[in-house]
């Protein structure tokens, strides 16, 4: 997929978030997410701070933490999420333009926005609204990925099929769902299970 597209998605992906975050209660960010034992806020944090990532901050990053990746991105959230929530919205809405990026492909970026976007959504019961061209283009990327989560490995063996799009992959048992329902499957999440 062309870089420029993908650079699209993910500024709209941001803005999205960032007004999703916006219409929330502070009793909707405290509460916990489908991330781990990340509060709402925490996770909106990272995608804070993943929106600001930048090559060198990254390896900087990695080496302050051991090279331990989620201790890395652990210690970064709790950090920001003691910033005040308007300016973790206001910082992610400064980057519905900009292209910088750690060391990977500009589709991790979208992974990042559109996982921990709906991270957040599925968890308050807020209704999916990113692009289906979106979630297949993270769907296309995860497939073939186990950093940073063990995707490829998750879905091994098995043939996802979405059934609101012309999407599938894979062969053995046939997995059906919504296609953001198999792309949180597939990042590992486990709060969505159950819809497909």
């Amino acid at each position: 997929m062309d870089t420029n597209a993908v650079w699209a998605m993910i500024h709209s992906e941001r803005a999205r978030s960032s007004d999703m975050l916006a219409q929330l209660t502070p009793e909707q960010r405290a509460a916990p997410s489908l991330c781990g034992p990340w509060t709402v806020k925490l996770v909106a944090a990272h995608i804070m701070n993943a929106s600001e990532q930048t090559g060198p901050k990254f390896v900087g990053g990695v080496m302050a933490s051991g090279f331990r990746f989620n201790t890395m991105m652990d210690r970064q959230a709790h950090a920001s999420g003691t910033l005040p929530t308007d300016e973790i919205i206001g910082r992610i809405r400064a980057r519905t333009t900009t292209t910088n990026k750690p060391p990977a492909a500009a589709v991790a970026m979208l992974g990042e926005v559109v996982v921990h976007g709906t991270d957040i959504r599925a968890a308050l019961g807020i209704a999916d609204d990113t692009s289906s061209e979106a979630k297949i283009a993270c769907l296309d990327k995860f497939k073939r990925a186990n950093f940073p989560v063990p995707a490829k490995k998750a879905i091994a063996g098995l043939h996802l099929r979405a059934t609101d799009a012309t999407w599938s992959h894979g062969s053995g048992p046939q997995v059906e769902g919504k296609l953001i329902d198999l792309l949180m499957a597939t990042a590992t999440r486990t709060g969505t299970l159950n819809s497909l």
